[in-house]
């Protein structure tokens, strides 16, 4: 079946194919976030993105194949909720960015900073350390085989904008982040893995880089 990204609570998980890297979207709890598991289709070896909510949906998609890592993007509530009960039942290493580890609720045994490397068996994800939503808001890229971005951005980066931000100065930083660290070196076919809703598309997105800089959000 053809991956759309387009997920909702309750319902069934989606699956795409990105080279060597296997990527399951599913949708959690009552904000609607999502979490991303990847596998790497060549040692198997697994890797979370984001255990936001119902550890128990979570934890049945890992299933007994374990889990080996677990990033979260920030450190915003709705994108742990689930974080401890994962690592408990998995053992799995934790991976947050420098400035946001110290407010998750369980210890963070790797602080990431801007290119930094997290690996899933042989594959291999970037972390990009976009500042804004908050200060240690990372997003990971992964660069497929096949030549295709595949692009997780937390809540930096939706279709139709930047994330939220709670003064002019933190949009700014985001703003000039995203744009520069990922609209200035990614292509447009680069897929765009959101913390909420919808898969988009850098090449969707950037017509409208100036639209979101002229009216501030």
């Amino acid at each position: 079946m053809t991956y759309t990204g387009e997920v909702e609570v309750g319902g069934s998980p989606d699956l795409q194919q990105a080279g060597d890297l296997e990527i399951t979207k599913v949708a959690v709890g009552p904000m609607n976030n999502n979490a991303y598991l990847l596998r790497c289709v060549l040692t198997g070896e697994r890797l979370l993105i984001d255990a936001a909510n119902d550890p128990s949906t979570l934890l049945g998609l890992i299933g007994d194949a374990g889990l080996a890592r677990v990033v979260t993007t920030h450190h915003h509530g709705d994108h742990w909720q689930a974080l401890e009960d994962i690592v408990v039942a998995t053992g799995a290493e934790t991976v947050a960015g420098e400035l946001d580890a110290g407010e998750l609720p369980v210890p963070v045994a790797i602080r990431v900073n801007d290119g930094a490397r997290v690996r899933v068996g042989s594959c291999e994800l970037e972390v990009i350390h976009l500042v804004g939503h908050t200060p240690g808001s990372i997003a990971l890229a992964y660069d497929d085989p096949d030549g295709v971005v595949h692009l997780f951005t937390g809540d930096s980066l939706f279709p139709g904008g930047v994330g939220r931000t709670t003064s002019p100065a933190d949009f700014r930083s985001l703003i000039d982040d995203v744009e520069t660290k990922v609209f200035g070196r990614f292509p447009d076919d680069t897929w765009v893995y959101p913390g909420h809703g919808h898969d988009t598309t850098l090449g969707a997105e950037r017509p409208s880089l100036g639209e979101w800089r002229a009216r501030g959000w």
